[in-house]
């Protein structure tokens, strides 16, 4: 590959019979569906992680070369091919317009992304310029607008692949920016591959280039194994996640609090009994989910005596997912340590709070959308601190829901003294779909990239214990009250992904930047010669 700009205009279709014209017309736009759908195959819950390749290799065929305006309506169709059935689940019980919406909202910043990757296709190694575009166009669409929506992050499809190990060096930047080179890589081995069929010869180092775009980021992977380590560097601590499961689906789960409460008092209750009976081990201390006490126990007496009964049966610290007041007009989605001697001791606001989940922005806009937003009445403000409980001497660190998404939220918790991680999460408001998923592989992928054990207690399923490999060891069904009481190991190491935040991420920043500023430079020097 040489540093030469080649030409800005489409290839004309004049070899094209008239009647193969509009089909001809057609085979981009509809491989750039293709290439996004291949994307969303490569999620959870199907372990097809590998399609992302052949995905990433049909969107490189689709763009390369592209005018800038090709490579964003051709992005366009890509990231509604990708976004559309992965964010199916967020109109489970709101209708299609808010599903659609968003949908419409990621897809076009995929578009913007892929002008940016049409236009370094024209740079020499361009696999590299490409891959670095896309990881910068994550990091956009993880905090803009409304503090980021990072769902569909590439990394977060790559739970069970090769290339998990690139998390403990990079994180999921790292991750995501190694699968898309490869996938690059891959059509561009093939195109100098079918011009040596048509030539004879292509230059030696466009060969190397599409070469090194492969089979670096797979020795990477390789060689980032031995950071992927599940020892008990200090020990271990027996954890129970504690599944409670909700009266109905939907958005009208939380119209029962008192019965959710009593599902995961009730379970918690019955482990006690197991554990006297000799059937489970006596946890060292335990996790309820999200919202598994929508009845603030500050507030409500009824509520603070079901949960304080249920922890002195079971004799252990626990974690209780609350809804608490706070003022007159808002509330605070805490996650509250129960001591069964002294009752609440300390707490925890979750500090990413979900849009036109959580909080409504905009609301007479997104009232256009979907009147469901008028069930948010009281807006929930989010909290500053990080999360980390001091559990019977184990430190835990703490993530809810929503927030295993945000890169910095994990790496807060770790940093500051986390052993291992837990994860909170109430999924009941989307039913049996893959949503639940998406979100365990996320706690995957967190696992490895900062060497933690992470539990998952759920309301309504999937609740998981993953080891610091990313190995899941006990997982619940959905929708089935469960108690997964496992030993998990506690380490205090920090991965380099963990000691160098968010380095890895800006340099491949820079990177796009840099290959985006030259594409521009070489496009003027063209035009003027």
């Amino acid at each position: 590959m040489s540093a030469t700009m080649t030409p800005v205009d489409d290839p004309p279709p004049a070899t094209a019979s008239p009647a193969a014209g509009p089909l001809s017309r057609l085979l981009r736009p509809a491989a750039a569906v293709v290439s996004g759908l291949l994307l969303y195959a490569s999620f959870p819950p199907r372990p097809l992680w590998w399609l992302v390749l052949p995905g990433f290799a049909l969107l490189g065929w689709v763009l390369h070369g592209r005018r800038l305006r090709s490579g964003f309506g051709l992005g366009l169709l890509a990231g509604l091919g990708f976004m559309l059935p992965l964010l199916h689940w967020t109109g489970e019980d709101v209708g299609p317009v808010p599903w659609l919406a968003l949908a419409a909202a990621e897809a076009l910043f995929i578009a913007v992304g892929c002008l940016g990757i049409a236009a370094v296709t024209r740079l020499a190694y361009w696999p590299v310029w490409a891959a670095a575009v896309w990881t910068l166009d994550e990091a956009v669409r993880a905090r803009i607008p409304f503090g980021g929506f990072p769902w569909g992050k590439i990394a977060f499809g790559q739970s069970e692949s090769a290339f998990l190990p690139l998390a403990a060096l990079g994180g999921t930047p790292l991750l995501s920016f190694a699968v898309v080179l490869c996938g690059f890589g891959l059509y561009e081995a093939v195109r100098q591959f079918v011009a040596y069929r048509r030539t004879g010869g292509v230059p030696r180092a466009a060969v190397a280039g599409a070469a090194v775009s492969v089979l670096v980021p797979v020795a990477g992977a390789l060689a980032a194994l031995p950071l992927v380590d599940d020892s008990a560097e200090n020990g271990t601590a027996t954890v129970a996640a504690i599944q409670g499961n909700v009266p109905r689906l939907g958005l009208d789960f939380n119209a029962q609090r008192r019965a959710v409460l009593d599902n995961h008092a009730r379970r918690t209750a019955q482990l006690a009994e197991d554990v006297k009976a000799g059937k489970e081990a006596q946890p060292d201390f335990v996790l309820w989910p999200e919202n598994s006490s929508d009845l603030d126990p500050y507030l409500n007496a009824d509520a603070r005596q079901v949960i304080d009964d249920a922890v002195k049966a079971i004799g252990a610290p626990t974690v209780v997912g609350s809804v608490v007041e706070k003022g007159s007009d808002s509330l605070r989605n805490t996650l509250i340590e129960w001591d069964p001697d002294r009752g609440p001791v300390a707490t925890y606001d979750k500090r990413h709070i979900q849009p036109f989940g959580e909080y409504m922005p905009m609301r007479t806009v997104a009232r256009f959308f979907s009147e469901d937003v008028d069930r948010v009445q009281r807006e929930f403000v989010p909290g500053t601190e990080v999360g980390v409980f001091d559990l019977a001497g184990t430190k835990v660190g703490l993530v809810t829901c929503y927030e295993a998404a945000f890169d910095d939220a994990v790496r807060d918790t770790v940093t500051h003294g986390g052993q291992m991680i837990a994860v909170p999460s109430n999924n009941a408001t989307f039913g049996r779909s893959e949503m639940t998923y998406q979100q365990l592989a996320m706690s995957q992928v967190r696992a490895v990239e900062h060497g933690r054990a992470v539990v998952v207690p759920v309301t309504s399923g999937v609740s998981a214990v993953i080891r610091p490999d990313g190995t899941i060891v006990e997982k619940s069904g959905m929708f089935t009250p469960d108690a997964l009481v496992d030993e998990v190991p506690l380490r205090s190491s920090l991965t380099p992904a963990t000691r160098m935040g968010p380095l890895p991420e800006a340099v491949i920043a820079l990177l796009a930047l840099a290959g985006l500023g030259w594409a521009g430079v070489a496009a003027l020097r063209a035009r003027r010669s």
